[in-house]
């Protein structure tokens, strides 16, 4: 009963591996490789072949092996680095607020005056 439990771990562990190897690899194909060469990281297509790499890896391979945790390293790296270093030079800031470039007191129709 024990190991079933363990199996089952192993099992949703190696589905959010998945999860985020894909997350990445489906943001990377959205982002102009412009930003790439702007923000000073590797190029898109060294990233793509990269995430795509650790999908099939976390797909293929135990979670128990070194191969799927190289590829959580890669997932981590450019989710965690590189995307908002892109992300920042394409000029997507924070959020859509960040892309529209409102306030905080922004309303749908304009700025919000306090009824005066």
């Amino acid at each position: 009963m024990l190991m079933l439990g363990f199996a089952g771990f192993l099992g949703l562990l190696k589905i959010v591996l998945m999860a985020l190897a894909a997350f990445g690899l489906v943001d990377a194909v959205f982002r102009r490789e412009d930003a790439f060469r702007a923000a000073d990281k590797q190029n898109k297509m060294f990233w793509l072949i990269i995430l795509a790499i650790a999908l099939v890896v976390s797909y293929l391979f135990s979670i128990l092996s070194i191969l799927p945790i190289a590829g959580l390293v890669a997932s981590i790296v450019y989710l965690v680095d590189v995307r908002p270093a892109v992300k920042q030079a394409s000029g997507g800031g924070g959020g859509w607020r960040g892309r529209r470039g409102g306030s905080s007191s922004d309303g749908p129709y304009g700025p919000y005056n306090g009824g005066r």
